[in-house]
């Protein structure tokens, strides 16, 4: 942002030498810190149960992309998300052809969160050449491709509003970013601090040191997940907290910016785990629903395909809701002509919904509304 003709009288400068904090208020904490760890571990057994979390839970993830996307000002919509991740094989080669650049942002900040996360179970660490690959993901095309992807800033940002022309917060100038990410990865993979206390300071730290031109809010928020993995708090990467922190956005950026303006890290600490807390019992709630559906259909599957690829069918199904029957058999194996009649007889049991006809080379486009509706709300 241009900065020239815009009011500062607000605005708070980062907090220079005072990363980690020299002491926290534990004694506020502890009970905050031991309620968000049992929250957190009733999801974990919850993950843990499922038969394939990968499958149930993947439109969770396209949810915490929308919603994190949308704090930044990115508005689409789950159903327009899908759609577009329905023609491209897993977005790997994006493309903003015949979608809204909105929708086409947030499929890619799913795509960034896919490399993320197969390159630490490849075994690479959590490092800032890590972040900088899954930022040049998230801004690879569209309107984020001029906007330095992959690369740390070179002048001093801001954040603020653009509207009032007002500024909020100076972060870190350019010229000490090096050595303060330098020191945010250590401490990350560091074991000084509890688990979900240490992802709390990382994470308003991040957000502070604010290391790219756009985008940090998206990969800020992503790193608390691979954060919570990486510290074996969640025994796979499928725990989204965005919407929590969407609702209490004014909290959420007035309790980071008490940081710099007071060193209040033990009152940030205690918004993030109460975050933390309410999310994953929300998450446990919504993984639950589609667990029980999945259990229901299984046996609906079974009774009215009356094949041995109903599980295949069911599993493809729920792991891409909204999907072309052209990819319903590439990527489930099951025979073209098996899958068009799959699709045909659960159409008429009013389980899937025809949002396209088949139209020329283009393949019919339908959608698992019974999972649509749960995770749409």
């Amino acid at each position: 942002m241009s900065h020239a003709d815009y009011d500062f009288s607000n605005s708070v400068d980062y907090h220079y030498g005072k990363f980690p904090p020299m002491q926290l208020d534990y004694a506020r904490l502890i009970g905050p810190a031991t309620m968000a760890a049992e929250a957190l571990a009733r999801y974990d057994t919850m993950l843990k149960s499922l038969h394939n979390s990968q499958i149930l839970l993947a439109p969770l993830r396209s949810q915490e992309a929308l919603v994190s996307s949308r704090m930044e000002g990115t508005i689409s919509t789950l159903d327009e998300v899908l759609r577009y991740e329905a023609d491209h094989e897993d977005a790997d080669e994006p493309t903003s052809f015949e979608v809204r650049h909105e929708a086409f942002e947030v499929a890619l900040f799913g795509l960034a969160m896919r490399y993320s996360q197969k390159a630490m179970q490849d075994g690479q660490p959590l490092s800032e050449s890590l972040i900088k690959r899954a930022h040049e993901t998230l801004l690879s095309s569209g309107r984020g491709a001029s906007k330095s992807p992959g690369l740390y800033k070179s002048e001093q940002n801001y954040i603020g509003d653009d509207r009032k022309k007002k500024v909020y917060f100076t972060p870190i100038s350019p010229e000490q970013l090096g050595p303060s990410m330098e020191r945010l990865i250590a401490f990350i993979n560091g074991e000084e601090y509890l688990a979900l206390i240490a992802t709390a300071l990382a994470h308003v730290e991040f957000e502070a040191l604010h290391p790219f031109k756009d985008g940090n809010g998206r990969i800020g928020r992503m790193l608390i997940t691979l954060s919570l993995w990486n510290k074996r708090v969640i025994s796979q990467p499928h725990f989204y907290v965005s919407g929590y922190l969407e609702e209490q956005k004014e909290q959420y950026i007035e309790r980071m910016r008490q940081v710099s303006l007071n060193d209040d890290w033990t009152g940030w600490c205690e918004f993030f785990l109460e975050a933390l807390r309410e999310q994953a019992n929300r998450n446990l709630s919504t993984a639950m629903q589609i667990s029980d559906l999945y259990e229901e259909m299984k046996v609906v599957f079974r009774e009215k395909l009356a094949s041995q690829w109903s599980i295949v069918a069911q599993d493809f199904i729920f792991s891409q809701p909204v999907f072309r029957n052209n990819r319903f058999t590439k990527r489930s194996g099951i025979p073209k002509q098996t899958a068009a009649k799959f699709t045909r007889m659960l159409t008429d049991q009013g389980l899937l919904k025809e949002l396209s006809p088949a139209s020329g080379r283009r393949a019919a486009l339908y959608s698992f509304e019974p999972l649509m509706d749960i995770v749409r709300s």
